[in-house]
């Protein structure tokens, strides 16, 4: 378990790449964007699949896997990018960003899992953290005129958190099939793209770099590295440290000369550090016990 916990948190390292990346990646229109990345995603999956050893009989894959993983990749960028079209950017990442809490709230309801309070606490503290986080700051100001949009963000926070559990509900399903999540998301951005906005594809090398970069990174190898963790890993754990990446995101950012240093940013990475470790409280104690000698 600990090993596939370390394989989620790698996701949630990648994902720190994303605003860094997108930045870098021009004026590209969203859904454009994911459609590339999402193609290159797909490409990560193909390529590791040269290095995996097939399984003895093919896994027969039930068709609920299906609406689950296309829905949760796809669905979640979907009504995120309705929500930022539709509500202030601020409030609306903020109500998307629930879905951790909602992982660790929604943990108790899994077969052979226990919620314990350190898990929802340390939740409750990286919440707080990235609150200073997207925020910078300041205060939040929920406008009724923009009802729609919270709405849209609540939906994209509830389909990670339902991508997430339910996946680990299907343990013998191989995390190959992402490749195929990943392709459905990238042909269906694709078709919104289409639909809703004017093409602008990247202008210089830089550019389809990090587009590139995107692609490998949290936009593709992020989303096997979170399967294996929500199947395998400490879900509550886990749930609890992706509140790390926003922060982890913001320090990357700065380090990039991007953004400025603050107090703000200091005090958010002691409660968000603070609520890693208070929900990982468990297994840091149990492993600790397991290594004192008789």
């Amino acid at each position: 378990m600990a090993r596939a916990t370390l394989i989620g948190f790698s996701a949630i390292a990648m994902w720190a790449l994303l605003a860094l990346l997108t930045d870098a990646s021009g004026r590209t229109p969203p859904f454009l964007l994911l459609a590339l990345t999402f193609a290159i995603g797909t490409a990560v999956g193909l390529v590791a699949r040269l290095f995996m050893t097939a399984p003895p009989q093919p896994v027969k894959i039930p068709f609920q896997v299906w609406i689950i993983g296309i829905g949760g990749l796809f669905g979640y960028h979907f009504f995120y990018f309705t929500a930022l079209r539709n509500a202030p950017a601020v409030e609306a990442s903020l109500i998307a960003y629930l879905w951790p809490l909602l992982i660790v709230l929604g943990s108790a309801l899994m077969p052979g899992e226990r919620l314990r309070w350190n898990h929802v606490a340390g939740a409750l503290l990286g919440l707080a953290g990235t609150v200073l986080i997207v925020t910078k700051g300041g205060g939040l100001a929920f406008d009724s005129r923009y009802a729609f949009g919270y709405a849209m963000a609540v939906v994209c926070a509830f389909l990670w958190t339902g991508y997430s559990l339910l996946s680990r509900s299907f343990p013998a399903v191989p995390t190959s099939i992402v490749t195929w999540f990943c392709a459905a998301t990238s042909v269906l951005s694709f078709v919104c793209h289409v639909a809703l906005e004017e093409t602008v594809l990247p202008a210089t090398t830089g550019q389809w770099l990090a587009v590139l970069g995107l692609g490998l990174m949290p936009v593709g190898a992020a989303f096997y590295a979170w399967d294996i963790g929500v199947k395998r890993g400490n879900i509550q754990v886990l749930g609890a440290a992706s509140y790390a990446a926003p922060l982890l995101s913001t320090l990357v950012l700065v380090a990039a000369g991007v953004a400025e240093p603050s107090l703000r940013i200091v005090a958010a990475c002691g409660l968000i550090t603070a609520g890693a470790v208070l929900a990982a409280k468990s297994m840091l104690f149990s492993r600790k016990a397991a290594r004192q000698p008789a």
